[in-house]
């Protein structure tokens, strides 16, 4: 789809959250391929952390992310896979206001070209929530350029047409 090269790129404020029980900040190689890639895109990093796989962390984290007025989008990856110890989703439920079932279902279709049926195995979702939009990865690599490279390089470009996550923003919180 195109981009409107005449239309003013707007960054997106963006905090990244790494889900995983195993992996610290040195470890974490696609936490640190989804920020280089937004910030090469021209967005903004507002903030960065990593949790286990507890639902009340990634819960609480959220919340904090979402209530905060520097954070227009998080980006989790990790957790969403079909172990016992899997429960981005889970999270991303609790604090959801409105999912967006149309980002797992591309997610899933766009991995499917280099992964195969083990997409099936993939539980990405996305929500929005209190006006901040919350997008949940698997969490390899290769899942996350999928992701990034596919959907949300475009959706979160504010000159993206037809249309795109950016220009409904300012529309997030009406009732």
């Amino acid at each position: 789809m195109p981009i409107d090269e005449s239309a003013v790129f707007l960054p997106v404020r963006m905090a990244v959250l790494t889900v995983s029980d195993t992996r610290g900040l040195a470890e974490d190689r696609s936490g640190d391929t989804l920020v280089a890639r937004l910030s090469a895109a021209g967005h903004l990093l507002a903030a960065r952390e990593i949790v286990r796989d507890d639902v009340a962390l990634i819960v609480a984290t959220l919340h904090r992310w979402i209530d905060d007025h520097e954070v227009d989008c998080i980006i989790t990856t990790g957790g969403t896979g079909v172990t016992g110890r899997d429960v981005t989703p889970e999270a991303i439920e609790q604090v959801a206001d409105k999912m967006i079932p149309g980002f797992g279902e591309l997610f899933r279709w766009l991995s499917f070209q280099t992964i195969g049926t083990s997409t099936v195995q993939s539980r990405a979702c996305a929500c929005v929530t209190r006006g901040t939009y919350i997008f949940a990865l698997p969490g390899s690599t290769g899942a996350v350029k999928d992701g990034w490279d596919g959907i949300l390089a475009s959706q979160l470009d504010s000159r993206h047409k037809p249309c795109n996550f950016v220009e409904l923003m300012p529309r997030l919180r009406e009732r």
